[in-house]
């Protein structure tokens, strides 16, 4: 569902263009007629109004709400639409996701680095108050015009520990091209997934093409069966990282905060 832009979202926020759309909610600019500013707004689709589907959405909120900082993207406001449909108010960051600049030519080595930091520091705090993003992607990273990088959308985050639903052992739940080996074999998800991603997410952006593609399911049991292909032509150092942070098994890999720091190395 999408609210017509002549109505105010709880008497509040007037929703303009949607800006972005995700598996069960849309991203609207809008404006926050209250204090004179734009922010953007996560609104549920009435077809996913099932209970689940609540109960996801005010998690991500809950989580959100209780996170602060310069690599993830703040929560403003939430509640429910005179239709009683959740949404989420979040700041407006003007730019691109980093799909743009996976795609075509590659990026250069430095600006990757320094984009692997900022993803990594992120991590690293949201790792340390015991939450898995589960679902790192381009289209989950934001670049903004002012040169910052944000990671969005914990709509699948989940604290660590905690397994009911959809989080149960031997339930997939991400994006196919980016699922670390224990996500496609339905074990418990760790940090050490999303640094697997990451890894994966580095990779495309240095390359300018995704490493797994094709169809979800023999992009997923790929990733069972054959090894990143990291090319030993990228420059020096970023073989010998990639390699560690897309290792088969988790224990391997480097955590978020050691990757940060690898990665501020290589940007030097």
């Amino acid at each position: 569902m999408t609210l017509p832009v002549t109505r105010l979202l709880a008497g509040r926020y007037r929703l303009e263009g949607v800006i972005g759309r995700g598996g069960m909610a849309d991203v609207h600019r809008a404006l926050d007629t209250v204090l004179e500013r734009e922010v953007a707004v996560k609104l549920l689709r009435m077809h996913a109004v099932t209970d689940h589907d609540r109960a996801r959405f005010r998690e991500e909120a809950q989580l959100l709400a209780g996170l602060e900082h310069p690599g993830l993207v703040a929560v403003l406001d939430a509640g429910l639409s005179d239709d009683d449909i959740p949404y989420l108010v979040m700041e407006l960051v003007d730019g691109r996701t980093l799909v743009p600049f996976c795609r075509g030519a590659a990026v250069p080595a430095g600006q990757v680095a320094a984009i692997g930091v900022l993803l990594a520091q992120a991590l690293a705090y949201v790792h340390e108050r015991g939450i898995v993003h589960r679902d790192i992607k381009p289209g989950n990273v934001l670049v903004g015009d002012d040169g910052r990088v944000r990671l969005a959308d914990f709509g699948i985050a989940r604290m660590l520990g905690d397994t009911p639903g959809d989080t149960d052992t031997g339930t997939t739940v991400g994006t196919a091209a980016y699922l670390a080996p224990e996500q496609v074999r339905g074990e418990p998800v760790t940090p050490a997934s999303d640094v697997y991603a990451l890894g994966l997410v580095l990779l495309e952006a240095l390359t300018g093409r995704p490493t797994y593609s094709g169809p979800p399911l023999q992009v997923a049991l790929a990733r069972l069966e054959v090894a990143p292909l990291i090319p030993a032509s990228l420059p020096t150092g970023w073989p010998s990282l990639l390699t560690r942070m897309t290792a088969m098994d988790p224990a391997d890999r480097p955590t978020a905060e050691q990757a940060a720091a690898l990665l501020a190395e290589l940007g030097r």
